[in-house]
């Protein structure tokens, strides 16, 4: 049974493993996913500037969540499952864990800049298109950007 929990900051290095090999399945080459790296880490520091959840299977870590805020407004900033729990439901769950933590800080929206890939995950789970916005890692890419209106999600 895979359990959510608040990670401890010791475990950073394995959450930025994590990010990486699973951003690593749409099948990027090396450069792309060496560019991706700073993005892609989680620091010691975001223990203090966001909230952040992993899911547990059998004591390893299978998945990540982290939102930030700047006022109203939460953004997702990380979702990340291990490749190998990849239709285990448990990206669903992490993103349920990210909508109530937003809504329980007073978050009316929450934002998404998602790998073209997993627009289509969000947008089952209700979030829509908000256009596009700037990759912060390759000039001139362009990442979907959807949102999901707190204000329509009953609190868990």
């Amino acid at each position: 049974m895979t359990a959510l929990r608040t990670p401890e900051p010791d475990e950073a290095e394995i959450l930025t493993q994590l990010c990486l090999r699973s951003k690593a399945v749409w099948g990027y080459d090396a450069a792309f996913m060496t560019a991706c790296r700073p993005a892609l880490t989680v620091a010691v520091a975001d223990w203090q500037q966001s909230d952040i959840q992993v899911a547990v299977d059998d004591g390893k870590i299978v998945g990540v969540a982290q939102v930030v805020y700047q006022g109203d407004a939460a953004e997702l900033d990380k979702l990340f499952v291990d490749p190998d729990a990849l239709g285990g439901g448990i990206g669903r769950r992490l993103f349920g864990w990210s909508v109530e933590t937003a809504l329980n800080r007073g978050a009316k929206v929450m934002t998404i800049d998602a790998d073209p890939g997993a627009a289509d995950f969000y947008r089952r789970l209700g979030a829509v298109d908000d256009g596009m916005v700037a990759s912060t890692v390759v000039p001139g890419r362009f990442l979907p950007r959807l949102k999901l209106d707190l204000a329509n999600v009953p609190p868990h």
